[in-house]
This record gives C-alpha cells, sequence and structure tokens, in this order.
C-alpha cells in the first residue's frame, strides 16, 4: 500500500509541478475570470428576460445581466480549466510516455491526473463563485460552486483528452474554444433564440447551465442536473482515458522493454542507466 501511495504521491507532484509552471495560465485565472465575468454583467442590460427554467419548472425573469454573469463565469471556468488540463498533458506527454515504457503504472499516472483537475477545478470554481458573488447575490451560492465544479472537471477531462489525441498545440486551443463558446452561446436565452430547444440537452454544459441558473434565480435544488453533469464528465474521461493510453503505449516490443530500467520504488522515477563497459578494443587502445 505504501509503495503505490509513493508512487502516487510522486506522479500528483510532477503533475501540480507542471500545472505550476504555466504562468500564462496563472495570469488567466486571476485576471480573466473576474474581467470576464464582470464585462458580461455590466455590457448587459438589466431588463427582466422571461423564461421557463427546466430544471425546477419555474417560469423566471431574471436581469439579463445577471443571467449573462452566469454563462460568462461557466465559460472563464470551462476555457481555463480546459485550456490549463490540455496544456499541461500536451506538453508532459513525452515525459509520461518514457515514465510507463519505464515501468511506472499508468494507473498512478492517471489518477495524478484527476487529482489535479479536482483541484484545479475547485480552485477556479470557488474562485469564479467569490467573484460572481461580489458583482451580484445568487440565491444558492453553493449550488453555483457545485455547477461550476461540474462544469470544469468536463472540460478538464476534455483537455486532457484533446493533449493526448491530437498532434498540434493549436488544433487543441482551437478545440476547447470553439466547443466551450458554442456550447454555452446556444444555452444562453439573451443571445440565443433556441436556448429553449431540446437539442440543448445534449450539450456538454447542459447540467451545469441548468443547475447555476437554479442557484442564480431559485431556491430549489436540483441534484439531478450536477447528476448529468458528472455523467458528462464520465464520458469525456474515458475519451481521456483512451487518449492518454493510446498516447503512452509502448512502441518498442516485448523483449527490448524488459531490458529497459526498473522504476525506482523509492524516488518514483526511472533508474539511472549503468554505465557499459569498455570493449576489449578499447582496453587495448587505452593501454598502449
Amino acid at each position: 500500500m505504501r509503495f503505490h501511495l509513493t508512487r502516487f504521491a510522486v506522479a500528483t507532484r510532477f503533475t501540480l509541478v507542471e500545472h505550476g509552471r504555466n504562468r500564462f495560465a496563472m495570469t488567466l485565472v486571476i485576471l480573466f475570470v473576474p474581467v470576464w465575468t464582470t464585462l458580461a454583467y455590466l455590457s448587459m442590460p438589466d431588463t427582466p428576460a422571461r423564461m421557463r427554467l427546466r430544471a425546477t419548472g419555474e417560469t423566471l425573469a431574471p436581469h439579463g445581466n445577471e443571467l449573462t454573469a452566469i454563462s460568462g463565469a461557466l465559460n472563464a471556468v470551462t476555457l481555463i480549466t480546459g485550456f490549463m488540463m490540455f496544456a499541461a498533458t500536451f506538453s508532459g506527454s513525452g515525459f509520461d510516455r518514457r515514465l510507463a515504457m519505464a515501468g511506472y503504472p499508468r494507473a498512478h499516472l492517471v489518477l495524478a491526473k484527476v487529482t489535479a483537475l479536482a483541484l484545479v477545478s475547485a480552485v477556479v470554481a470557488a474562485y469564479a463563485t467569490a467573484i460572481a458573488c461580489l458583482v451580484w447575490t445568487p440565491r444558492q451560492p453553493l449550488l453555483l460552486a457545485a455547477a461550476l465544479f461540474c462544469a470544469g472537471l468536463t472540460y478538464g477531462a476534455l483537455g486532457v483528452g484533446f493533449g493526448s489525441l491530437l498532434r498540434r498545440e493549436v488544433e487543441g486551443m482551437f478545440a476547447i474554444v470553439m466547443t466551450s463558446i458554442i456550447d454555452l452561446a446556444l444555452q444562453n436565452p439573451i443571445t440565443s433564440s433556441g436556448a429553449d430547444n431540446p437539442v440543448m440537452r445534449y450539450l456538454p454544459s447542459y447540467g451545469a447551465m441548468q443547475a447555476s441558473t437554479a442557484a442564480g434565480f431559485s431556491t430549489r435544488p436540483v441534484p439531478g442536473y450536477l447528476t448529468i453533469q458528472l455523467t458528462w464528465f464520465a464520458a469525456a474521461a474515458l475519451i481521456a482515458l483512451v487518449g492518454f493510453r493510446r498516447s503512452t503505449r509502448g512502441a518498442l516490443p516485448p523483449t527490448a522493454r524488459a531490458s529497459l530500467p526498473e522504476v525506482s520504488g523509492t524516488a518514483g522515477l526511472p533508474g539511472p542507466r549503468q554505465a557499459a563497459a569498455p570493449s576489449a578494443a578499447e582496453s587495448d587502445a587505452e593501454a598502449h
């Protein structure tokens, strides 16, 4: 048990260090979330927007700027978590592959990425909820944080999948940005006339959008829609797992792979290679 915990801890530490080195992502978290949420709130009129919330069955008339602020917070959280997980996976794919080929269990690497994803999503969701509460007052802040957290998990898993499957960085960034924009723009009743269309139920952040809207303007709990969002996360995580397994599979035949150095049980990294013994010809040359 201690052996597995050590390997898991080492893999998690390296994953978090990789995130910490992404200073651009840290800047996005600090600046992009409040700027985007505040601009979404200030740029839209506060005219009541009559809508029917499927999550509760209620007919609501929230202020348009508050409704757009929810969409802006979701957009910020999904973009940042998706970007962070994609960047870490894309830049660390070679390192993960070498570890897997050297004998490091892929299960520990996967669990480390899931742990990092949960921590990143929790921090960004809590920060976005605090910013939203400064701008206006949602009726259920904890439910709003939970909805943002689940949306972050989903897009973070998509980021891992894109980072494992796509070969160019610009492709992954474009995929994350366009998925988030299309997903949330279509669900915002302020910007989309088809936001109440049944097709919207099949978008990746539908559960989070319904739950966060209920958190902002209703007092009814909607655990079922958080479950819907977690189902999307499970599907995205499956795609990420397939992509990670594909990117870390050994390229060497089993006989060659068996000759690779074993993973050190204490440090959790491949041990150093032993220097090869000099050949007889080299020894004779040195003697002369």
